[in-house]
């Protein structure tokens, strides 16, 4: 039964021949790498697909066996320290392996045509084979050394491929934020590593649950010290899971392509942070402060992302701060205890976030055809809206992704979302009510995206775009150059057949007006540039597959989490699969396998996700053209009699909403402006005062040299004139000073 553990070492290895590869190749055989540039995204998914299929099979052995093998070598041998590298596989490594394993594919697949026709294809796949390999290095990781080491070649990967596209300067820019934000977060878990090896001289997960659990029953630790390190490990997941107040590079890393989001900053990479404290979960939970503090940011961020996300206008931004809100409800979970929940969530989280985020992809890939490849104007949902007749599928797979993350039944997120809400109302009810009110916000603003987007009429304003194809820093679209001679032909095709001058449409300011009068062509005209435009279309086939294989996912990946009967007991799928990890740090499962109860708190929960989508439609559901724009703030402020106080109310949440709740603003006042202004006086202080000295001391030496070159000349008679000079100054300052 171990023979399949023994060869566990090829998961994180089986990735990395192809960056290998295509790095040496570009250097040896350019332009033979180049040609042959697909054959790199079919190596990659091929080899993540054997990946995928072994994680599978050591699944189903520890299904069967509820086993945990760890196979380690020494890596470095002393008679005080000893190093030792090796791989850990309980059921958290098989179930992040997996989740890694099969979003990658899907995504790998999706980023094929994706990203055909940009200039960086190889290196945007030879950057997702290096990341592929340091997130399944560190999930399979034995001891905190080795987890550290993969921690930052995760964080490493995260920021090439944010500032993927380095020519643009807000990648450029995000790309910085997101590896500045994570180092802050990264030294506190350095520190937190090295303070536990200090307490317990280890650094392998089982000497040190087992070492410390001892040190804490004997009383032998300090345990302000001991919160302090745990604290410090915490920071590390803070930062790299986006939790408050280390979120502020998530929303800013959408500026990287859409599979990276998707893939990264959506199932994996995000979730990083989630699986350390999972991980070392025995560690944190027989600290209670920790556990508090822990269960405390979760709730805040919960709150925090859901609130961020209502006014956002970029349809990717928006899916950011949803993706930090369920990543707090994880950490919530963790921090109340709840183990079982936090890595159902995660699992169920990762499928549909991957799905929605996709299906932006898609709808970005349409809104392009419109206004030109700029990502200011195509992830604008404000510029969207009545593309459900021209993306049907891509709409039905949203929709989908979409009731999932607001807790729909029979969807993947409804189950584990709903044990989170259960486990927050029996930890505290104040926790509750915040828990259930965030769920309510997410249906709000997950359906406000949706409705935004694909309801109501097509909302271009053509007047404002030129249509234009490479208005971007990219020196390629994207879309090829086929996409420019298509646009000619119909343009040529849409003149002929109407035989009239661009002033026809010109005449026909309303776009249903405009619609049907080019009902039959593909393209329309630009009402100023006399540019042609096309409606949008649906995607192509390798970008719709990965969708319906999310869609199946998110459909029938929540049934891990229903009860069966076994030998007269109910018991689902996940608590069999995690039980060797339950049982090692005893933790009774809170989850509830009576029917009734379940049937009644998931009525609560379903309830108050329909309320917040019914909001969200009466407000956002676009019955005429004319009421996408409506204005939340306007329609309170009529309705009520004290309009003035609601204008200034609402506006404030709105501004503060759209704003970030202005903690952007603050880190850049009291620390970016801080800490240059700090760097522009030691500059100063460095050129005029320690430079000053030293070239002062330099200028003297200088002019003394050369006063005393001239007073040496060599004559007798100057050195006598000189001598008496002086003697006569020294008489004359000595009697003034005898006379007074």
């Amino acid at each position: 039964m171990q023979q399949p553990y023994q060869y566990a070492w090829i998961i994180p290895l089986l990735p990395l021949p192809v960056p290998i590869l295509i790095g040496v190749g570009l250097l040896l055989f350019p332009i033979a790498t180049k040609n042959l540039r697909r054959m790199w995204a079919f190596l990659s998914i091929f080899l993540l697909s054997i990946v995928m299929f072994f994680a599978t099979n050591l699944s189903i052995q520890q299904l069967n066996t509820s086993s945990i093998y760890q196979y380690v070598w020494s890596w470095t041998l002393d008679n005080d320290f000893s190093f030792e590298f090796g791989y850990l596989i309980d059921p958290l490594t098989s179930i992040m392996s997996m989740l890694i394993t099969t979003v990658g594919i899907l995504v790998l697949i999706y980023s094929d045509n994706y990203m055909a026709h940009d200039q960086g294809y190889l290196r945007f796949f030879a950057y997702m084979g290096f990341f592929s390999t340091s997130m399944l290095g560190l999930v399979t990781s034995s001891n905190l050394i080795q987890i550290y080491i993969f921690w930052e070649l995760v964080g490493m990967s995260s920021y090439l491929l944010i500032g993927f596209w380095v020519t643009r300067p807000p990648a450029a820019n995000a790309c910085q934020k997101a590896f500045i934000t994570n180092r802050v977060g990264d030294f506190g878990l350095l520190l937190g590593i090295f303070g536990f090896y200090w307490l317990t001289g280890s650094f392998e997960f089982r000497d040190l649950f087992e070492i410390l659990n001892n040190l804490i029953s004997n009383n032998q630790v300090n345990s302000p010290f001991l919160t302090l390190c745990a604290a410090l490990l915490f920071a590390g997941a803070v930062a790299k899971s986006a939790q408050f107040p280390l979120h502020v590079w998530l929303p800013d890393a959408m500026e990287g392509p859409t599979p990276i989001s998707a893939l990264i900053h959506a199932a994996t990479m995000v979730a990083a942070g989630i699986f350390l404290v999972a991980r070392l979960f025995p560690l944190f939970i027989v600290i209670p402060s920790i556990m508090n503090f822990i269960s405390l940011i979760g709730l805040i961020t919960v709150l925090l992302g859901a609130t961020l996300a209502l006014a956002q206008k970029d349809i990717k931004k928006g899916l950011a701060y949803s993706t930090m809100s369920q990543l707090g409800y994880m950490m919530l979970a963790l921090g109340i205890g709840s183990y079982r929940s936090a890595v159902f969530h995660l699992i169920t989280h990762a499928f549909s976030k991957a799905l929605l985020f996709l299906g932006s992809g898609s709808v970005i890939h349409s809104m392009e055809t419109l206004v030109g490849y700029s990502p200011e104007k195509s992830q604008n949902m404000v510029l969207m809206g009545g593309l459900t007749k021209y993306i049907p599928i891509t709409k039905i797979s949203f929709l989908l992704g979409t009731l999932s993350l607001c807790g729909i039944p029979p969807l993947a997120c409804f189950w584990s979302k709903d044990e989170i809400l259960h486990d927050s109302w029996l930890y505290s009810p104040i926790f509750g009510i915040i828990a259930c009110a965030t769920a309510g916000l997410t249906a709000f603003y997950m359906f406000r995206i949706y409705l935004l987007t694909f309801e109501g009429h097509l909302n271009v304003h053509f007047r404002n775009y030129n249509g234009r194809q490479n208005t971007s820093f990219y020196s390629i679209s994207i879309w090829g150059k086929g996409f420019s001679q298509r646009i000619n032909k119909n343009w040529t095709l849409l003149r002929m057949n109407n035989n009239e001058s661009s002033s026809f449409f010109s005449r026909y300011r309303s776009d249903d007006t405009l619609r049907k009068t080019t009902r039959k062509q593909p393209f329309i005209v630009h009402f100023d540039t006399k540019k042609p435009f096309s409606y949008p279309y649906e995607s192509e086939n390798m970008i719709l597959f990965p969708l319906l294989g999310l869609i199946l996912f998110t459909f029938f990946v929540g049934s891990l989490g229903i009860a069966f009967n076994q030998e007269g007991k109910n018991l689902d799928i996940l608590t069999k699969w995690l039980s060797p990890s339950i049982t090692l740090f005893h933790e009774k499962s809170k989850h509830s396998t009576d029917w009734y109860d379940f049937f009644k708190d998931a009525s609560f929960s379903v309830s108050i996700a329909f309320f917040g989508i019914f909001l969200a439609s009466f407000l956002y559901k676009p019955i005429y053209s004319s009421f996408r724009n409506f204005d939340l703030m306007n329609f309170f402020v009529k309705i009520s009699p004290k309009r003035h106080h609601w204008e200034k109310i609402l506006k404030g949440l709105y501004d503060w909403s759209y704003n970030r709740a202005y903690i952007d603003a603050f880190y850049t006042t009291s620390f970016t402006r801080s800490i240059r202004g700090l760097a522009k006086w030691t500059s100063f202080f460095d050129r005029r005062v320690i430079d000053g000295i030293t070239n002062s001391v330099g200028i003297l030496s200088f002019s003394v040299g050369e006063g005393i070159k001239y007073v040496g000349g060599g004559r007798v008679s100057s050195y006598l004139f000189f001598y008496f000079s002086c003697v006569s100054i020294f008489l004359l300052l000595k009697g003034f000073r005898l006379s007074f």
